[in-house]
């Protein structure tokens, strides 16, 4: 059927250009032998063909024809599929396909047609193109988008609520009536599911319940052509249902116990009591409630958001002697759930709750909360203020002590017995602290005599009440001045006066002046204040430049105190418009107060006493040296001695009655010194001493030598000062001759050697012919 319509279309388009071929005859060469151009026309309709054809190939698609006639006319074609898939026949321009065509891959093909005189490859007409369109056949099954799909619903949906939609697509031509039409069909599940020709899936059930199944899997089949058994293909859906609150919650058990101890804190955890709801979380709003029981008061009853659980809480202390046992019933409700899709089986889960109390050890338990005592300042009578009471509520009932914990301010001026009466060790000072706080701890005292370790506290306030015991005080101002040309009436300044004590009921402070007899006056202004005006004027510097004005301030307290204050007013010099032009400037007084003069006294008195130690350790080392020197140590002293000395009053270098002393008696002296008013000239015919003093000096100077611990000098001592004060005067050799001493010297001659400088010296009267 198809090649005898192609057959047709082929003679109708010969057909037609033969006509036109009729009308406009070709143009034929004139006589003076000019060329023109011939026009010719290019003989076809579009080319179509069957894709997918089972016949042997080639396959034939059609002819192209040109009007012109040349026996030599070659048809050639070119394009991306010349002489490949498709080929022309040279003489006849007939097209045949050399492969089988799929429209789902290549739906047309577009082409270049060429006839040329095959003598010299010119064209006889200028290209044209055309286009080869493959004619769909239905040939493909429709295939799903996917393999899996997903879809949500609600739980208790109505009937025809939409879930999800599925989509497949048919490669074939869609233009082609029946090629592209895709129906659906679900093969499983069919009994909740629905689906129609746009691949939208519906429910058809209004009960489907999350509780009971939450996940729907169902298959749906696509197929084309209608109304006949052609190709299809599948695909699952998943569908879920979606959780809504239509489950009320119903307690896992009929009833709970619990023990707690007495001393649990108000808002502590007693228990828990747990319910079951099938519901998502999202959709759990339990509320508890209690239905039957006194103890509403006592327990509350609060949900976890998180576990959805109903935790108990006491709302105020227990006590295990007043009551041991709390039994209530407790109802769990959902108020959030939709009434619309409620299940039947009753909305309220009701349970027992009890609650054991155990009895513990619980610290004692004041009766008054807090405690608060009044009394006067500095009252010497009052030494007791009241009592703390503390009882043990256990059934023990023991006795209890009091002890003070803390005190504000700090100090001793609140005591607390055992047995907690409030005393006053002495008066309290209001101006000190207005109020007086302690914190008293109760224990119980244990069978054995100890303190239990479990204590309660109670706070005591104790308000001390004014009494009026403290006189005003002048508030100084800054430097108050007056013009000395200042005119009557003047005000100079305006003073006010501050009170420790409270202020007087009875009215403001009073001021009035000391005397009368001063160029100054005062004003009261009835607010606490006062004003210092000038009297008569004009004021003289060159008498008094500064002026002491002593007042007088009344509290009008009961008794009423009073205090005398000075105020110093400089008398300045001011210009016309009575600014100050010059004041004296006065030393500004500077308080120093008690504690600073206690701290100055004690340094003052601290550097004394250090001094004095200092100077009688000094004066205990002069006594020791002098009374411990040996005749010994002083001998020593004259083991070597080549300088002069320190002058005529050197008493300290050498003692000179030691020597005396050994001249006299002939023996060794003894270790304390004679006196120097003890000592005489010797007689001429006494026995030297010098063998005995010889083997002395000898003895200390090898004792020196092989001491150690001496300085390392070759000599026993160095002698760098002569001394003062000295009644052997001067040994200096100057003005030797002139010395009126009475001491003879004579007997250094006996003793050897060494004196014998001293013996040339003083030994006998120089004379006046002496060189040195």
């Amino acid at each position: 059927m198809d090649h005898i319509i192609l057959l047709f279309l082929l003679l109708f388009t010969l057909a037609f250009a033969d006509r036109d071929n009729q009308k406009n005859p070709p143009d034929l060469p004139s006589n003076n032998a000019s060329h023109k151009r011939v026009r010719r026309d290019w003989i076809w309709n579009q080319m179509h063909i069957k894709e997918e054809i089972d016949a042997p190939l080639p396959h034939h698609v059609g002819k192209i024809t040109s009007s012109v006639r040349n026996n030599n006319a070659k048809y050639i074609i070119e394009g991306e599929y010349a002489n490949t898939i498709f080929k022309v026949e040279e003489t006849s321009g007939d097209v045949y396909a050399f492969e089988r065509l799929d429209r789902e891959k290549k739906a047309e093909y577009e082409l270049t047609a060429l006839i040329i005189d095959r003598r010299n490859n010119q064209s006889l007409e200028p290209p044209s193109k055309f286009i080869i369109k493959v004619y769909d056949i239905n040939d493909n099954v429709p295939v799903f988008v996917q393999k899996v799909f997903n879809g949500s619903v609600p739980e208790m949906s109505p009937v025809g609520t939409s879930v999800t939609k599925v989509t497949a697509v048919d490669a074939d031509d869609p233009t082609v009536s029946g090629h592209a039409t895709v129906t659906y069909q679900v093969i499983k599940g069919d009994e909740y599911f629905t689906i129609d020709d746009s691949g939208m899936i519906s429910t058809t059930r209004p009960d489907l319940d999350r509780e009971t199944q939450s996940t729907y899997e169902i298959i749906v089949k696509a197929k084309d052509a209608p109304g006949t058994s052609g190709d299809s293909s599948t695909a699952t859906v998943i569908i879920t249902l979606s959780d809504i609150n239509d489950n009320f919650p119903v307690f896992k058990h009929s009833s709970f116990h619990f023990k707690v101890p007495e001393n649990i804190s108000v808002g502590g955890e007693v228990g828990r009591v747990k319910v079951e709801d099938v519901d998502e979380p999202q959709h759990r709003n339990t509320k508890y409630s209690f239905v039957r029981g006194d103890y509403r008061d006592t327990f509350e009853i609060v949900a976890n958001p998180y576990t959805n659980e109903g935790i108990i809480r006491p709302k105020k202390p227990l006590d295990f002697e007043k009551v041991a046992e709390y039994r209530f019933d407790i109802e769990a409700t959902d108020p959030t759930v939709d009434l619309r899709y409620f299940k039947a089986g009753g909305s309220r889960s009701i349970s027992t709750v009890t609650i054991e109390v155990t009895d513990v050890d619980e610290p004692p338990v004041f009766t008054k909360l807090p405690y608060e005592f009044k009394v006067k300042e500095n009252d010497p009578d009052v030494r007791t203020l009241g009592s703390v009471w503390a009882h043990d509520p256990d059934a023990a009932k023991r006795k209890i002590r009091f002890i003070r914990r803390r005190a504000s301010p700090n100090g001793d001026y609140i005591r607390v017995s055992d047995t907690g009466i409030i005393q006053l060790p002495k008066p309290l000072d209001r101006e000190f602290s207005s109020s007086y706080n302690i914190t008293v701890a109760a224990q119980e005292i244990l069978e054995d005599g100890r303190l239990s370790d479990r204590e309660s506290h109670a706070q005591v306030h104790v308000i001390v009440a004014d009494e009026n015991d403290n006189a005003p005080e002048l508030v100084y101002p800054e430097e108050p001045r007056v013009c000395e040309n200042a005119a009557p009436g003047k005000v100079i300044v305006r003073i006010s006066a501050t009170d420790k004590d409270e202020l007087s009921p009875r009215g403001f402070f009073k001021f009035f002046l000391a005397t009368e007899d001063s160029n100054f006056s005062l004003i009261e202004n009835y607010d606490n204040t006062a004003n210092i005006t000038v009297k008569y004027g004009q004021f003289n510097r060159e008498l008094a430049k500064i002026h002491y004005l002593p007042v007088i301030i009344s509290d009008n307290g009961e008794p009423e105190l009073s205090s005398t204050n000075t105020l110093v007013i400089s008398v300045c010099k001011c210009n016309e418009k009575g600014n100050f032009t010059f004041c004296e400037e006065r030393a500004k007084q500077v308080g120093v107060s008690v504690q600073a003069l206690v701290a100055i006294f004690i340094c003052i008195f601290t550097i004394i006493v250090l001094a004095m130690l200092l100077l009688l350790r000094k004066r205990h080392k002069k006594d020791l040296s002098g009374l411990g020197r040996s005749v010994a140590e002083i001998h020593e002293q004259l083991v070597r001695y080549d300088e002069e000395g320190g002058g005529e009053m050197d008493t300290t270098s050498y003692d000179v009655s030691v020597l005396n002393s050994v001249r006299k008696n002939g023996m060794k002296p003894e270790a304390v010194p004679s006196p120097y008013a003890q000592v005489q000239k010797p007689p001429g015919n006494m026995t030297s001493g010098a063998g005995e003093m010889e083997t002395m000096i000898e003895e200390k100077k090898n004792e020196a030598d092989n001491d150690r611990d001496l300085l390392p000098y070759d000599t026993l001592h160095i002698y760098g000062y002569e001394g003062a004060e000295s009644i052997a005067e001067s040994l200096s050799s100057l003005q030797s001759g002139s010395s009126d001493s009475d001491i003879d010297y004579d007997f250094l001659n006996d003793w050897g050697p060494r004196f014998k400088m001293l013996a040339e010296l003083y030994g006998s009267e120089p004379s006046e012919d002496f060189l040195y």
